[in-house]
């Protein structure tokens, strides 16, 4: 496993590298999650680049850059179980130089949900991707379903900027009691690890009540917020049943339907998704 630090030495080793080859971008403090798609990316192509860079461009100035959760050694440990070829972890100043000032907009479906929570949060996502994907040139992408609008956004840049790649999104890999795997559940008291789960259930609810045949969306959503505010640990900001691609919110429950929300528990924001089939 190789560590490369800068954009030329990367351009240069990407040449050497047996196609096809698989990119997996991260921003490290690797879990189970990230490592689901280091094993696909792994078994379907013959190299495997990974990204360790946080990106301050999709830090509001109130969130958690400084502090978001970092642990190199055991990243490089874990990459190198995975067999990844090489680990691309640029600097700050190297992918944002100074006077930086070219940036990707993906507009509509990047104003709603987390959009709306987090100006300029999309923006970041989708700047950084396009100069990683640019830079390392992969054949296939891969990416978690866990964040699903950032899926979709990244998944509408691609097409619509003519990317040469393919992108694959993966499913959202839990804990065995339903919560979904994230960096941030690091943040976590014991009693607020155990009130995250009320998102999972809250997904088991509207899941369950699709199976009964239930259609009205405004209904589903109110039934979610009365169940998500059971939890006196719990503070919702946003619950939505949305069409999957557009991310209009929906007044009937269609298959395909994305369900989504954002929670605080205590001071840490999470979120989660399913889609309905």
């Amino acid at each position: 496993m190789k560590i490369v630090e800068t954009i030329t030495e990367m351009r240069q080793v990407r040449e050497r590298l047996a196609e096809p080859v698989a990119f997996v971008p991260t921003m490290g403090y690797l879990h189970e999650g990230h490592l689901s798609l280091l094993r696909y990316a792994r078994a379907e192509n013959s190299s495997l680049v990974v990204s360790l860079f946080v990106n301050p461009a999709q830090f509001g100035e109130q969130e958690d850059f400084s502090t978001y959760p970092r642990d190199t050694e055991s990243d490089f440990a874990l990459m190198a179980k995975e067999k990844t070829n090489i680990v691309f972890m640029p600097s700050t100043v190297e992918m944002y130089p100074p006077n930086f000032n070219s940036w990707v907009d993906i507009r509509r479906i990047s104003e709603k949900l987390e959009g709306a929570s987090r100006p300029g949060h999309f923006r970041g996502v989708a700047t950084i991707c396009a100069k990683l994907f640019n830079i390392i040139q992969p054949d296939r992408v891969y990416i978690g379903q866990k964040d699903a609008q950032q899926a979709l956004v990244i998944k509408r840049m691609v097409a619509e900027l003519n990317l040469n790649l393919e992108l694959i999104t993966l499913p959202t890999v839990r804990e065995p009691d339903g919560l979904a795997v994230s960096s941030r559940n690091v943040y976590l008291s014991p009693a607020e690890r155990q009130a995250a789960v009320i998102l999972y259930r809250a997904l088991c609810l509207v899941r369950g009540l699709w199976s009964q045949g239930e259609k009205d969306a405004e209904k589903t959503r109110q039934q979610m917020v009365n169940l998500i505010k059971q939890e006196p640990l719990a503070a919702i900001d946003y619950v939505s049943i949305a069409d999957a691609e557009t991310l209009e919110e929906l007044d009937t429950v269609k298959p395909g339907a994305l369900v989504s929300m954002a929670v605080r528990i205590g001071e840490t924001r999470l979120i989660d998704n399913v889609a309905l089939d």
